[in-house]
């Protein structure tokens, strides 16, 4: 890998099967490259297909790829590009209800949020602890893992326990 190269991992969480050529010709234009992905049935949600893609390409690809898929409907995905030597790594998140979330990684995979992001979230809380943690939670795009969750863990040979909070 040279000093310019990077690589990471395509996630579609869950696509309609009618839009999975789709999918692949645009992360592969995104590429540069045709690419053909296997999928797998989505258990979480019917009539889903789900897919993991490992890429290569040069800095900036994962970001390429996630503005090729970013917006469509019934689309969950993320993208992983990982940390190199001098360049931060990134994931980027997508749900139809919540959009496209960035995040700057380290070499390990963790979140890195910025001084200047806690600063404001600790601003804005002043002394109210649930405020900063609502903050935090926005600053580390919680509301998208929340979301993403079920769909990470779901194979086909496990079972899927949703559930729901009352009261």
């Amino acid at each position: 890998m040279t000093a310019h190269a990077a690589r990471g991992v395509l996630y579609v969480h869950s696509s309609p099967s009618a839009l999975c050529p789709h999918i692949e010709w645009a992360a592969g234009r995104a590429l540069g490259r045709a690419v053909n992905f296997t999928w797998e049935t989505q258990p979480v949600l019917k009539g889903a297909q789900r897919a993991e893609f490992f890429w290569d390409g040069p800095q900036g690809t994962g970001a390429r790829i996630a503005t090729a898929l970013r917006g469509w409907e019934h689309l969950r995905f993320e993208v992983t590009e990982d940390a190199g030597l001098g360049t931060d790594g990134g994931r980027w998140m997508h749900t139809p209800d919540l959009g496209i979330f960035f995040v700057q990684t380290d070499t390990a995979g963790n979140t890195v949020v910025a001084e200047d992001r806690i600063r404001y979230a600790m601003e804005v809380a002043g002394s109210n602890p649930l405020e900063l943690q609502r903050e935090l939670r926005l600053a580390l795009g919680q509301a998208w893992d929340d979301e993403l969750e079920p769909f990470r863990r779901a194979h086909d040979d496990t079972s899927v326990i949703w559930l729901h909070k009352v009261g």
